[in-house]
């Protein structure tokens, strides 16, 4: 039994695949978003394209499935919602989207909008999070001494 790559921790023909497949719509913004990223990471390009508001035709189909194949998708993490639901017509949904490629991990976060048109829910637009590092201690320099007490320069220690 092949589990989703949504995270939902069900069998994939049972989570996104009916969504994926146009079987079923999804639901709520959340269900969409999932689906999304299963979508992703099974290469299923057009329904990442057809699931889109009018941005569709500005998405680079051949960009989107080169990023799709030469990732490894690692998983999804919801982090917030806020609307989307069954009754609603507007939904934003915040993730991040874990994956690998060329060797090096690296992580999508986004807040993600979601509208309802003619019924079905459309990924609309979205904005990167980005997060800024600040550090609790100062950076060691390469010629500094070594904080594990060695004696040597940190580039000749710990910092290889």
């Amino acid at each position: 039994m092949k589990l989703c790559p949504c995270g939902s921790g069900h069998p994939y023909r049972e989570c996104c695949e009916p969504y994926i497949t146009g079987v079923v719509s999804p639901s709520t913004a959340e269900a969409l978003m999932r689906a999304r990223y299963s979508a992703y990471a099974e290469h299923a390009v057009t329904f990442i394209i057809n699931t889109c508001t009018k941005t569709q035709d500005r998405i680079d189909e051949k960009e989107t499935r080169e990023w799709s194949e030469q990732s490894e998708w690692l998983g999804l993490e919801i982090l917030s919602v806020q609307g989307g639901g069954i009754d609603d017509s507007e939904g934003v949904v915040e993730f991040k989207a874990n994956f690998r490629r060329n060797g090096a991990a690296d992580m999508h976060h986004e807040r993600a909008s979601f509208r309802k048109q003619h019924g079905k829910w459309l990924y609309d637009t979205g904005k990167m999070v980005i997060q800024t590092v600040t550090r609790d201690t100062p950076k060691i320099g390469r010629n500094d001494p070594c904080p594990c007490g060695s004696g040597k320069k940190y580039k000749h220690c710990c910092g290889r």
